[in-house]
């Protein structure tokens, strides 16, 4: 029997009509249809890929919960941003490790914005101790390192994304072969595809496969912190 895609063009139209009336009135006066069209559909998809998750890693959970759980709320922190606009214009869903409470440890992501869907596998924005932690096992496990980071470039459809240093971090050899990756301050690396495609039947079996693209960084990544993959 063919999977019913919970993910329908609703969700992206929502969301762009959000962008363009970003206020507390309207959101309030749709309120129904974010429930409805985004929401819902969100924690159904997560339900639904949590025993295919199982099948990559037992360590990484899907969680169906809208508090607490994969999903992310659509309500912006804006204590500290100059953007006070109090509404997300996108649906993200993080598939945490399941010690990501204790440790900042690698993960998989769902990003579903009008005109930006991707798919991500990783740590983003780790802390410092975390950091030295993956530099070091780059340098001490380069060649593990190697292999894992040749999984990851325009002809897998996969690449490394996100911020690095401009310069080596202390303690570290600026002249290591492998410099450019220590500089990195994100290890992610992320794939793109359509809003088309994040609505067809086969949604379930393209993030299964991701998934599996994704696990030799993580498996890296995961080691690196001391934790399972």
């Amino acid at each position: 029997m063919t999977w019913k895609n919970p993910i329908r063009p609703a969700l992206f139209d929502f969301l762009r009509e959000l962008k363009d009336n970003n206020n507390r009135d309207w959101f309030q006066a749709n309120k129904k249809r974010y429930e409805d069209d985004v929401k819902a559909p969100a924690l159904q998809l997560i339900s639904d890929f949590g025993p295919r998750l199982e099948t990559v890693s037992r360590h990484v959970d899907a969680i169906p919960k809208a508090v607490g759980g994969s999903f992310f709320r659509i309500y912006r922190d804006v204590r500290f941003s100059k953007n006070k606009s109090p509404y997300k214009t996108h649906a993200g869903i993080h598939f945490r490790h399941k010690q990501a409470k204790d440790v900042h440890a690698p993960g998989f992501y769902l990003h579903l914005e009008p005109g930006q869907v991707f798919f991500g596998a990783g740590i983003w924005h780790p802390d410092s101790a975390t950091l030295k932690q993956i530099r070091g096992a780059i340098v001490e496990r380069s060649a593990a390192w190697k292999k894992a980071a040749s999984h990851y470039g325009e002809d897998s459809g996969f690449q490394f994304e996100g911020d690095s240093l401009k310069r080596p971090p202390r303690g570290f050899d600026g002249d290591h072969p492998l410099i450019e990756d220590i500089k990195r301050k994100d290890f992610i690396a992320v794939t793109r595809f359509t809003e088309r495609q994040a609505t067809q039947s086969t949604l379930l079996d393209r993030l299964t496969e991701l998934c599996s693209q994704g696990a030799p960084l993580m498996s890296f990544l995961c080691r690196a912190v001391d934790v399972p993959f």
